[in-house]
């Protein structure tokens, strides 16, 4: 059973909420009157940080990697706001463009430190007052929790965690009155892929390989919508741009054909070469 949920009057926290995706959800939840709180290892520039105004967030510094962090940050939000109705964990990282032979165990550790277990780190420490006030939880997936993931193998491993984790949590918590939302977003316009696929030509000449029709690109403001939307409308899932909803829904069909068109395909093959080369050269992006 979805389960909808007025912003007005509500108290959310969202991880990584420095920039980007992060940054313009606070912006939409404040603007449908919710109090807002972001945990980040980075204070944003436009915030006063102790201000309590409902115009802009109140600023929490935590690392979402670290289990210690995030319960005392769920615990200043808590003595701040008298509570806390929604946790959003956006907090997430890219890597540049390497095939898993090029790949530092550093720079997976890294990833999933971040990807995964921040997650689950986050909602983990928001749950009891989550469940007691039957709120409501956001979980940050991909599309390429179900592409295929050739040339990001970790960062496509790390949203299908992800989506795993939001769809069993939604029948874990159903008895609870609580709304879990797993939201699946393409290319957001933001710094990290910026980062991570405009600054690099072998990243766009894969995305390239794509069916044109697939690779709009959305901005930030476009996918805080989707997720105010999501939790208003009580949406187990949320998709931007939903042009990728038949894809997911025959993902088991479709999947089988493109992973056999890419492992075929000599262009691709090439790209794959030229990302073999990059042993030593990991970088993460925010």
């Amino acid at each position: 059973m979805s389960k909808s949920t007025r912003l007005q009057g509500k108290v959310a926290l969202i991880t990584g909420g420095a920039k980007g995706l992060g940054a313009a959800t606070a912006a939409e939840l404040l603007a449908r009157g919710a109090s807002v709180a972001i945990v980040d290892i980075e204070e944003p520039a436009a915030t006063s940080g102790a201000d309590s105004s409902r115009r802009e967030p109140w600023f929490v510094k935590g690392d979402v990697t670290d289990v210690a962090d995030m319960a005392a940050a769920v615990d200043a939000v808590v003595e701040k706001f008298g509570g806390l109705d929604i946790v959003i964990a956006n907090a997430g990282v890219a890597a540049r463009g390497a095939t898993v032979r090029a790949t530092s165990p550093q720079a997976v550790t890294r990833l999933f430190d971040i990807n995964v277990h921040g997650v689950l780190n986050t909602v983990q420490a928001a749950l009891p007052q989550v469940i007691e006030r039957r709120g409501n939880v956001v979980v940050i997936s991909s599309v390429f929790a179900y592409l295929n993931g050739a040339g990001t193998v970790p960062y496509a491993m790390s949203k299908a965690a992800v989506e795993q984790f939001g769809r069993g949590l939604r029948v874990e918590l159903a008895s609870s009155g609580v709304g879990v939302h797993t939201a699946y977003f393409s290319m957001i316009d933001t710094d990290m892929i910026r980062m991570s696929v405009d600054e690099d030509p072998v990243a766009q000449a894969l995305l390239a390989a794509l069916p044109g029709v697939l690779n709009k690109r959305i901005t930030a403001d476009v996918a805080a919508r989707a997720i105010a939307d999501g939790i208003e409308k009580g949406s187990p899932r949320v998709m931007r741009p939903r042009r990728w909803a038949p894809v997911s829904a025959l993902r088991g069909v479709l999947a089988i054909a493109l992973d056999a068109k890419l492992a075929g395909d000599e262009n691709t093959q090439k790209l794959i070469r030229d990302l073999d080369a990059r042993s030593g050269q990991d970088r993460l992006s925010t």
